[in-house]
């Protein structure tokens, strides 16, 4: 079977990343690109060797030659195009936070259902071989009863992301939903547990130009097995790296600099016997990500996070927005 992809929008993360995992896929091709700028498009298809340009996303979406379409537009955009795409028939690879509001996910992952095509949500993290290795190390005990984790992923946003990411709330701006929602979903991969409640401060730190965008967030959530996590996201720090910690009654295990797109230190345990280092088998992680879409698109299991696992990101991002601007504690 020969799986042809249809862009929605010109991006970035589609040039750097998902159009490499693509081709690098045996099955799947590039067929055409929709950007809303015709000119972007015209540009991006030639530098990009993608052999059509769409002059509408309606013109994408009747193609023939595409079954798959991956959407990383702005994130206001998300709702419509995927209802669209899932009514055209294609199955959908759809970039996060899923939607700006639960109902437009609970629509979107309704309308997928009864269309019998694939929602994914691009949340990659959870692909990377450290995240999945430290699962696996707490499902199997290695810590005893996880109690806390923290994750600090500050980092400084590059000068070409700084766009409406620090100006258009209507876009779903701010660090919260470009970083948060992302951080919420690998905590709760990884705890295999869900969020119940967040408390949480957001900052505005000179490097977001909107009063309602926030550019810095640490929030506290609480999970159903009643772990609490620390969560440090920000566009302004330059120098912090990044990582992740779980805490359990009979050890720890730290993880760093593994949630942006490199590939995975060795995960380090500590406990009684004193530390050790585990060492991962390396890959890509949008690889990974086209590779179990894919697998799920022809019957074999689901895709790496699904439209259900977005909206349940969403749903902590929200209350975590929420809390920093009533200063309440909110449940998720």
């Amino acid at each position: 079977m020969t799986i042809g992809f249809g862009l929605i929008g010109a991006s970035s993360i589609a040039r750097d990343t998902m159009i490499p995992a693509i081709r690098n896929h045996p099955q799947c091709h590039v067929v055409t690109v929709f950007s809303s700028n015709p000119a972007r498009g015209e540009s991006y298809a030639a530098e990009n060797n993608i052999p059509r340009v769409a002059g509408s996303v309606a013109e994408l979406l009747a193609d023939p030659d595409i079954q798959v379409v991956y959407i990383s537009t702005t994130n206001e955009l998300h709702h419509r195009q995927v209802l669209a795409a899932a009514q055209a028939g294609k199955h959908i690879l759809c970039e996060k936070p899923l939607a700006m509001s639960l109902d437009e996910t609970l629509e979107m992952i309704t309308t997928c259902h009864e269309a019998g095509v694939v929602l994914a949500t691009n949340h990659h993290l959870r692909m990377g071989a450290g995240i999945r290795g430290m699962r696996e190390l707490i499902a199997g005990g290695a810590i005893g009863n996880p109690l806390a984790a923290r994750v600090f992923h500050a980092v400084y946003l590059p000068d070409y992301l700084q766009g409406w990411r620090l100006n258009n709330p209507g876009a779903g701006a701010g660090v919260v939903l470009d970083i948060v929602v992302h951080d919420i979903d690998t905590l709760r991969f990884v705890l295999n547990s869900e969020p119940t409640e967040v408390t949480s401060l957001s900052q505005h730190a000179g490097l977001a130009t909107h009063d309602a965008v926030e550019d810095g967030n640490m929030a506290v959530f609480r999970f159903d097995n009643d772990l609490i996590a620390q969560v440090h996201t920000a566009f302004t720090i330059k120098y912090a790296g990044d990582g992740i910690e779980v805490h359990g009654s009979e050890g720890s295990l730290k993880l760093d600099n593994v949630l942006g797109r490199e590939l995975s230190s060795p995960i380090i345990l500590r406990n009684a016997e004193g530390e050790q280092q585990i060492e991962l088998e390396q890959y890509s992680l949008d690889d990974k990500t086209i590779e179990l879409f894919v697998d799920a698109i022809q019957g074999q299991g689901g895709p790496g996070a699904t439209g259900e696992d977005g909206q349940r990101a969403l749903a902590a991002a929200l209350a975590c927005l929420e809390s920093a601007q009533t200063g309440r504690r909110i449940e998720i």
